[in-house]
């Protein structure tokens, strides 16, 4: 399976709805609470001039009615995530989470 759709069946798991967007464009309406994600990173570690290891980077935002989502504390159980900044726009809560998978 591709890990990017692992990714998204496991960030709909901890939703507990279909409620995951990857890069959606302005013209989708997202129900909350959600998780908007994209890439931002492919970085990749070297050993005898070839790749041996690289994981894609993605911006996780988890945009919700209330400022204490417990999606959030599901997500800090990954591995190889960090909590980045929480914002308000649009009258919701968007909190900022970076993760290599």
């Amino acid at each position: 399976m591709d890990r990017r759709l692992e990714l998204h069946e496991i960030l709909c798991g901890f939703l507990g709805s279909r409620n995951a967007y990857y890069n959606p464009p302005e013209s989708v309406k997202m129900e909350y609470p959600a998780i908007k994600y994209s890439k931002k990173a492919i970085p990749a570690k070297y050993a005898s001039n070839r790749i041996y290891s690289r994981m894609t980077g993605y911006e996780l935002i988890v945009i919700s009615k209330t400022p204490d989502n417990e999606v959030i504390n599901k997500l800090m159980e990954l591995p190889y995530i960090s909590y980045d900044r929480q914002y308000k726009a649009d009258n919701l809560n968007h909190d900022v989470l970076t993760l290599y998978f």
